[in-house]
């Protein structure tokens, strides 16, 4: 009991006396402050007063499809990149609980041990044949036994914290952690904008059946009347042909959409967690639309709503913790040991304490001086880790600045293009029913009709293709300023 309280004693004393954490605290760089994104104009010209910033939005309430919604919710649980996630969770939670515990001693017990020694008469034990020597003694001519003891000990040891290396390890464990935490996040954020892309994607191209269905029914319409023309001696067999061969383009069109449609729906059941199978879609892409009551926010807010950028910092932070460990290994290290128990001759006395009983106490002192250039070198190489975690952290800022900027501008060019597309519209199914009237009464030939439906087609396709792309770029825009995780 005395030693023990001598060993507490002591190390209270070193703790308090001589204990000093070398190396620099983290503190977070300074970049260069902007206060708004390049390419704002007409989608961010409202106050930012009593208005939710775009990244604050819950993604459940940023879809508002009940559909959709229900798709991302089984992602959630079934997705194997997140199941993936939560295991690297645990196992950082894990090495979290390993580095505190390098505060606490070691302790372990050696329940029962028995030795025995045997020696020859000329055996090298100076020592132990004088002695027999000096009391008349010869050592016997065969094997003797010259030990024999029984004992049973309690050992601790503890390594004193003197320049704050296992602070640091568990700075870095606690980094790497929340590390994890922030990947996993990312992960969401990624799987919720893929799933809604693909999603948005396949609304699209059932927009495009449609279109391309409606188009064939006016193709085959066109033939009946030219058929007609041909019987009546009004036009040659190649009006035939050629409107023959445009319905079958137009009939060749659906299967492509099909066969798209299915490899989306494919790749959505792998974003969900399952095998290939239907997938019910009820919505309509012209249905879509996105509430603009939301605002950008500031750049500078990126840093809290994106988790790549936290993971980013929290690498920063492990990999300034590690230049604080590897300079601590350059300084002495204290080790104390203490060990208890019992310790006989005679098995018969081996449980009597008083008479068995031993403790032991020691400290030692472990300066390094010479260690093949190793430690300065894993010295020089945590600061240089360190740097480019910065440039790391510095990168990533920058990217996602650039990212919600390329989303601000193909938004607001994307509803240019869109207004564009529209009067297109108008103007293409104008052409097809003028065309298709001058046909019937003569004053067209069957060419202008194929050219005003053909036109009409791809205006119709190319509108559906844009209002998917200005989907995306606002699901981008969500993405890239950090929302799709809370």
């Amino acid at each position: 009991m005395e030693c023990i309280k001598q060993f507490a004693t002591i190390s209270i004393i070193l703790i308090t006396a001589i204990s000093c954490k070398v190396g620099d605290n983290y503190q977070r760089p300074q970049f260069d402050k902007i206060d708004s994104y390049y390419g704002i104009s007409q989608l961010d010209t409202t106050s930012l007063a009593n208005q939710t910033t775009l990244a604050d939005v819950n993604w459940r309430d940023y879809f508002e499809d009940s559909t959709l919604i229900a798709l991302i919710d089984t992602a959630l649980i079934n997705n194997i990149e997140l199941l993936k996630g939560a295991k690297q969770i645990e196992i950082g939670s894990q090495n979290l609980e390993l580095s505190k515990a390098n505060f606490y001693p070691s302790l372990g017990i050696s329940p029962f041990e028995y030795n025995r020694e045997y020696y020859s008469e000329n055996y090298n034990n100076y020592g132990s044949n004088r002695a027999r020597r000096n009391h008349g003694e010869n050592p016997p001519k065969t094997l003797y036994t010259e030990r024999l003891a029984y004992s049973t000990t309690i050992f601790a040891s503890w390594e004193i914290d003197l320049w704050g290396k296992l602070r640091w390890q568990k700075e870095a464990a606690q980094a790497s952690f929340m590390q994890s935490e922030e990947f996993q996040k990312a992960v969401q954020t990624a799987i919720v904008a893929e799933i809604a892309s693909t999603y948005y994607n396949m609304l699209m191209i059932n927009s495009q059946i449609a279109v391309a269905e409606r188009n064939l029914e006016l193709g085959r319409n066109t033939l009946d009347i030219v058929k007609l023309q041909f019987e009546a001696d009004e036009t040659t067999s190649l009006a035939i042909q050629q409107t023959e061969s445009q319905i079958l383009r137009a009939e060749s069109l659906i299967p492509q959409l099909e066969r798209e449609y299915t490899l989306l729906e494919n790749r959505l059941n792998q974003l969900l967690g399952r095998y290939p199978q239907p997938i019910d879609i009820e919505q309509n892409l012209e249905d879509v639309t996105f509430d603009d009551r939301y605002v950008v926010g500031v750049p500078l807010e990126l840093i809290n709503n994106r988790p790549d950028i936290a993971a980013a910092e929290y690498q920063l932070i492990a990999s300034n913790a590690r230049v604080g460990v590897t300079q601590a290994m350059k300084y002495p290290s204290i080790m104390l040991n203490a060990s208890t128990g019992l310790n006989s001759f005679v098995f018969d006395s081996f449980l009597d304490p008083m008479g068995s009983g031993f403790a032991l106490i020691n400290g030692a002192i472990f300066q390094p001086l010479f260690q093949n250039r190793r430690l300065k070198t894993n010295h020089s190489i945590a600061v240089s880790e360190r740097q480019l975690a910065e440039l790391d952290f510095k990168d990533n800022i920058i990217l996602a600045v650039r990212e919600v900027s390329d989303a601000l501008v193909t938004i607001e060019k994307l509803r240019e293009e869109y207004s564009i597309a529209q009067k297109r519209i108008v103007v293409s199914s104008k052409g097809v029913r003028d065309a298709s009237l001058l046909f019937q009464s003569g004053f067209a030939n069957y060419l202008e009709v194929i050219n005003a439906q053909e036109d009409a087609l791809q205006s119709e396709l190319d509108l559906a293709n844009l209002k998917r792309q200005i989907i995306l770029a606002n699901i981008e825009l969500y993405r890239s300023l950090g929302g799709g995780w809370k």
